[in-house]
């Protein structure tokens, strides 16, 4: 079973003069979520007492980083090497001439992260991966405020922990983070040219008390605490935590992550969202006007995957979609349009419909082919998110790429039979 480094917890002396922090490595078993004592230590001093009780988390969540880097079981190199040819191929599905969002539309790719996101969304580059091997600077240091992706670091290392179950599945935090991200995004469309991925949710203090957004409250609250302990634009946080989700979640891809998003206070219009009960023609037309298609829109709603529901139906409250809320598979697929489906799943009346639907129904059953779906729907997802976490943002071409900050992903979950666990 593969173990990767991690210092265990902060201890901390106090002086007359200056409080001292030391770890102590540990072996940190990604299944198990159990720490085994190594044998590095390492020390760090500061001046007085307010500045011992900030190191006290800064190396909490230096230590927790390593839980972020695959690099000691992925070889760098090989690892570069891979990925680029990975991003040379082709993965459209058919799609022709995909449009471009917001000043890629206007301007077009003026910048290699421009390019590489133009290259995304037009399906010739691939929107998940494997870049490792970061170690961010000391939170708080000089090298940490020049490097973008630093911060980030440490946010993912408190992501992991809030949104990890105690049976190695995505939690209760993952599943609202990953709703979050989509109803911050979803209001963006073509025809308002307004809204989007834009933190509004929760800056607005108003569009969150929308029904549309029943259920959220909680996240948010975190999100506002994290973005307040951190110092990072809002929109780009709710977009990572939506990523890092659906990573953490076992099986889920890990999607190529970009910051640099503007906030805006501005509560957005919350009709722009889909509804449970819309039908397939309303939908459809609704996800075009955000230059999403029907296919793209398949490999979307297999977020469901995760998801339970709470307000649909309150009789039947935390009744989820498909029977592994917890894991990131294809059988959300399979359920919704299975003629057999077990009693505690809560089937949404827009996903049966769409499911049927001709212009989605050929990708549906091919992302839930036992053999190829899963890895299909990942790549299609990466995409399609991608997308979405980007409408309505009209600086893609100076955003930075902190993908690198992200943990890995976990690609085979032996425990993925057991049902209805969703933590």
């Amino acid at each position: 079973m593969p173990s990767i480094s991690c210092p265990s917890p902060v201890r901390f002396r106090r002086t007359q003069r200056q409080h001292s922090f030391s770890t102590s490595s540990l072996s940190y078993n990604r299944y198990s979520g159990k720490f085994v004592p190594a044998f590095h230590s390492t020390t760090v001093s500061v001046s007085n007492q307010s500045d011992a009780m900030k190191f006290s988390t800064v190396i909490s969540s230096v230590a927790l980083t390593s839980l972020l880097q695959p690099a000691l079981a992925y070889p760098g190199m090989a690892n570069v090497v891979s990925e680029i040819k990975a991003r040379q191929n082709t993965n459209n599905d058919g799609d022709s001439n995909p449009e471009m969002i917001g000043d890629l539309a206007t301007t077009g790719p003026t910048t290699p992260v421009g390019q590489s996101i133009y290259n995304i969304l037009m399906g010739t580059e691939s929107a998940e991966t494997k870049q490792a091997g970061y170690i961010p600077p000391l939170i708080g240091t000089n090298a940490c405020k020049r490097d973008t992706c630093c911060i980030w670091a440490y946010i993912a290392a408190e992501l992991t922990l809030n949104f990890k179950g105690i049976t190695g599945r995505c939690n209760k935090n993952a599943r609202a983070a990953i709703r979050l991200g989509f109803h911050d995004a979803g209001t963006w469309s073509k025809s308002s040219n307004g809204g989007g991925a834009d933190g509004s949710i929760a800056l607005s203090g108003t569009e969150i008390n929308k029904a549309e957004n029943n259920g959220l409250q909680d996240i948010i609250g975190k999100m506002i605490t994290w973005q307040k302990r951190y110092g990072v634009g809002m929109a780009d946080l709710i977009q990572f935590a939506a990523i890092h989700a659906v990573v953490t979640c076992p099986l889920g891809p890990r999607i190529r992550f970009f910051v640099g998003r503007k906030d805006s206070k501005t509560a957005n219009d919350v009709s722009l969202l889909p509804g449970v009960n819309d039908s397939a023609d309303k939908l459809i037309a609704l996800f075009q006007d955000k230059t999403i298609t029907p296919h793209e829109l398949a490999a979307l709603l297999g977020a469901h995957t995760t998801s339970q529901q709470f307000f649909v139906d309150t009789t039947r409250a935390g009744a989820p979609q498909d029977s592994t809320p917890g894991v990131w598979d294809t059988r959300f697929y399979n359920q919704t349009t299975s003629d057999q489906v077990p009693k505690k799943v809560f089937r949404f009346a827009s996903d049966v419909v769409l499911a049927k639907d001709p212009r989605m129904s050929d990708e549906w059953a091919a992302f839930a082919d036992p053999v190829k779906g899963q890895n299909h729907w990942n790549e299609d997802y990466a995409t399609a998110y991608t997308r979405l976490s980007l409408l309505g943002v009209n600086n893609i071409n100076n955003l930075t790429e902190c993908s690198k900050v992200l943990p890995w992903a976990q690609p085979k979950f032996p425990d993925a039979w057991n049902l209805f666990l969703d933590q």
